[in-house]
């Protein structure tokens, strides 16, 4: 997928497409003195974790609030969430490196965003209209990861792979939830996990 193809299906505004174009020239020439994300998946970067990342704010709530992104490695979805809407963004990362790529993406691409450079369990819980992670643990591990940043309202969008059938059926013995599968525009064993109403059982 070229920057064309990915602008013509999704829509975004010539402004955030210049963001996005920023963000993966980054990430490229940073790539090389760290590994940030697969070097298999570099040359398709537009639909591997651009178009990957961009799908969850089809799937949120439109009004506005805060967005935690847990483990958000090289920035995917928290950096594109941020560019692409009004989210008071806050990612969660331990890897000081990868923490100091998305302050380098932030200040090139003038998008604010909050980052903690500490582990989950170590940041002080503050509530969240949306919680996200992608590939970072098993569904019943994300839901204990965000329960101290959960409200009643919180909507969860984690992007998952071909096992989230599986993961599902374990988390059901543990949580309780509303949750709907959304395809993955980006792959084809993908989805995006939306959770409401998620309480232990």
């Amino acid at each position: 997928m070229t920057e064309q193809e990915f602008q013509k299906l999704t829509g975004v505004s010539r402004e955030t497409l210049e963001k996005f174009s920023t963000y993966v020239a980054l990430l490229t020439k940073w790539q090389k003195a760290i590994n940030l994300v697969s070097n298999k998946s570099l040359p398709d970067v537009w639909e591997r974790h651009v178009l990957d990342s961009h799908q969850v704010l089809k799937h949120a709530p439109s009004d506005k609030g805060v967005w935690i992104d847990m483990g958000s490695g090289a920035g995917f979805p928290a950096l594109i969430v941020a560019m692409a809407s009004d989210f008071d963004v806050h990612v969660i990362e331990s890897d000081h490196r990868k923490c100091q790529f998305m302050r380098e993406v932030s200040r090139e691409t003038s998008t604010p965003i909050t980052i903690h450079t500490k582990r989950i369990d170590a940041v002080e819980p503050f509530p969240a209209t949306v919680i996200s992670a992608r590939a970072l643990a098993s569904l019943e591990k994300l839901l204990e990861y965000s329960e101290n940043f959960a409200t009643d309202e919180t909507v969860y969008l984690y992007l998952k792979g071909q096992d989230v059938d599986a993961e599902l059926t374990q988390a059901a013995k543990c949580w309780r939830m509303n949750p709907t599968k959304h395809q993955s525009l980006s792959s084809s064993e993908g989805s995006v996990l939306e959770l409401r109403n998620v309480s232990r059982v």
